[in-house]
């Protein structure tokens, strides 16, 4: 049986990353409106970063190290690279996005935010999103619920698809995906209040834990940008899969962030009846 990481280490961890997620925050909102295009470089087709993705994530990668120097780090701006399937990873590994929503910021859309999740033996045990714009924190720990900076929050109740608000993300680097992008979001588009595409996963889970969202789907991302949203919806109640509802430990589950679909469990079936057009022939 695999050992139960040690709850000392957990509520440690949270109280940094929180700390940390504020202090990257703090540092992305101190050159908002200041990047211009000359501090961008290209990492991909529509995937850019500058100094403020790469100072906050110094920030938040200088306070693990000080204080858990024994523990792995993959974050996005090429820290650290693991080389190997997140989930055949052992001990603690830590999963950064120090600015989720880079073209938001890059255009002054006010929607981006700080993710820092951290896993112990393949499995997600603590997660702390931070809306930069809106100053709020959503962190969790396994088996501790979840929040919205003191209070705890909960999924919505709604258990019907058509009074839910739909979040997605639309495909931006691997446009395959457009046509089945297409005849998905028709679907939610007549079968459910609304769908939105704010710009920044991590939070479009944060407000699938808190509520505001029924559901978020979203395809050919980055363990990163979902690593500590799925903790935050599963300990506020919800439930996320891949697009066929296998979940994380089954052999067939897609890698984290390749393919995913959150709610608050009540829509979890509607919504994967409709994610048809998005599975390949062999996972239909």
């Amino acid at each position: 049986m695999t050992p139960s990481p040690d709850h000392a280490i957990l509520n440690a961890a949270s109280a940094l990353a929180r700390r940390a997620a504020e202090e990257a925050a703090e540092f992305i909102q101190s050159h908002s409106g200041n990047v211009h295009d000359r501090d961008i470089h290209d990492k991909g087709i529509n995937d850019f970063a500058s100094f403020v993705d790469e100072g906050a994530q110094r920030i938040i990668v200088d306070a693990i190290e000080a204080a858990f120097p024994d523990h792995k780090i993959l974050a996005e701006e090429g820290f650290k690279e693991t080389g190997a399937r997140l989930s055949d990873i052992p001990d603690y590994l830590w999963i950064v996005d120090p600015l989720d929503g880079t073209t938001n910021f890059m255009h002054g859309v006010p929607q981006y935010g700080v993710s820092i999740g951290l896993q112990y033996d393949g499995e997600m045990v603590m997660g702390v999103v931070r809306d930069v714009n809106r100053g709020e924190t959503f962190h969790a720990i396994k088996g501790q619920g979840a929040f919205l900076d003191d209070r705890p929050c909960a999924v919505s109740a709604s258990a019907r698809l058509a009074d839910s608000l739909i979040t997605t993300g639309f495909p931006y680097k691997q446009f395959a995906y457009i046509d089945g992008y297409t005849e998905v979001i028709r679907a939610f588009w007549r079968d459910s209040r609304g769908v939105r595409r704010p710009g920044s996963a991590s939070l479009d889970l944060a407000w699938v834990a808190c509520g505001r969202f029924g559901g978020f789907f979203e395809q050919g991302i980055e363990a990163w940008d979902v690593a500590a949203g799925i903790l935050l919806v599963t300990e506020a109640g919800g439930r996320y899969s891949d697009f066929s509802g296998r979940e994380p430990g089954h052999p067939d589950s897609m890698p984290l962030g390749s393919e995913i679909l959150a709610s608050n469990g009540l829509i979890h079936g509607e919504m994967i009846d409709r994610m048809g057009p998005l599975r390949s022939p062999d996972k239909a």
